[in-house]
């Protein structure tokens, strides 16, 4: 009997204490209400200056500072109306909670998405520094390709083979970049022997006079010559020119240049030694003394010319590619570079 009227007096505490809460709810809908009304109002503020003209004269060049400005400015908004909403509720309380709950989970998702994070933030200042422009010939940590786009988390190169290269933001950030297409005159060079007896004044004038005939070598600055080693049988001769990459291809012309100092030195009679070996052979006790002479080549006149002009092997297929891509292009051929 008295474990029945206890009972009976707990549910009637409950009972009691649920119809109390349920009328401060109901005393509470008002300013709820309210509450809500103005977190709604501060979400559609947000959206109507997120679409100001003034954000997008900020950042009209760059559509990732674009959608972040716009993005940043939204929630900015919301969050000071959910702030105003919660004092009118009185629950300023919540709010200490609240940031602090926000703090250890910002922490927490930090660590977890470090790498994403460190990509985005690189994508994000990239896009303002614009390093290096659509279509340049980089080669960024030992990987080297033309540039494709600049996403917010890794930058596409097509390397000379057409295969694509994905390479993460923050790698890209970080690592030594070089440019071939920023300037366009490139600098070419290349070795020959030349034998020890022979005019190496003359040697030097005539491959630079070659050079600076061919289509394509800039005359400023000139093709150079000069000796830059003594071997066993040569001595070796170094030729330079430049090439103008935007007209003509740099491989090409390099190795233009290359057949065509050899064709006019040999069509004059100069020595071009090759390596000598000596091979001694021992059958039966019995050691042949006399060395084997090196044979040369017959001298042979320069062919006709090789056309050098650029080539665009991966011009379609880059173009095919960027058609295809869906993530906006962060890099802008027409902003500033650094």
């Amino acid at each position: 009997m008295e474990l029945t009227e206890t009972l009976r007096f707990d549910i009637d505490a409950v009972s009691q204490r649920l119809m109390e809460e349920l009328y401060s709810l109901l005393a509470a809908l008002p300013m709820l209400l309210l509450a809500l009304l103005v977190i709604w109002v501060g979400w559609a503020l947000g959206g109507w200056l997120s679409r100001r003209a003034l954000l997008e004269r900020v950042a009209q060049r760059n559509p990732f500072m674009r959608e972040l400005t716009r993005t940043s400015v939204r929630w900015a908004v919301s969050l000071v109306a959910v702030l105003v909403a919660l004092e009118i509720m009185n629950a300023t309380a919540l709010v200490g909670a609240v940031l602090g709950t926000a703090g250890v989970l910002g922490v927490a998702l930090g660590f977890a998405f470090k790498d994403t994070l460190e990509n985005y933030l690189a994508g994000l200042l990239m896009s303002l520094r614009q390093p290096f422009a659509p279509r340049d010939h980089v080669v960024i940590d030992g990987n080297e390709g033309i540039v494709v786009a600049l996403t917010s988390r890794a930058t596409i190169l097509m390397t000379l083979d057409g295969n694509h290269l994905r390479l993460p933001n923050a790698l890209v950030f970080r690592s030594v970049t070089l440019n071939y297409t920023r300037n366009p005159s490139r600098r070419f060079q290349f070795d020959v022997g030349i034998g020890v007896g022979e005019d190496l004044l003359a040697a030097q004038q005539l491959g630079a006079d070659c050079i600076r005939g061919l289509d394509g070598v800039l005359s400023d600055p000139p093709p150079r010559a000069y000796i830059v080693a003594l071997g066993d049988s040569s001595v070796q001769v170094r030729f330079q020119g430049w090439v103008d990459q935007r007209s003509h291809d740099f491989g090409l012309l390099k190795s233009e240049a290359i057949r065509q100092v050899k064709g006019v030195l040999e069509a004059t009679g100069m020595d071009l030694p090759e390596p000598i070996y000596r091979v001694q052979m021992i059958e039966s006790g019995t050691l042949d003394p006399a060395p084997q002479q090196p044979v040369k080549a017959p001298p042979r006149a320069v062919q006709g010319a090789v056309d050098t002009r650029a080539t665009a092997d991966l011009g379609a297929q880059i173009e095919a590619d960027q058609r295809a891509r869906t993530e906006p292009d962060l890099l802008d051929p027409t902003a500033p570079q650094e």
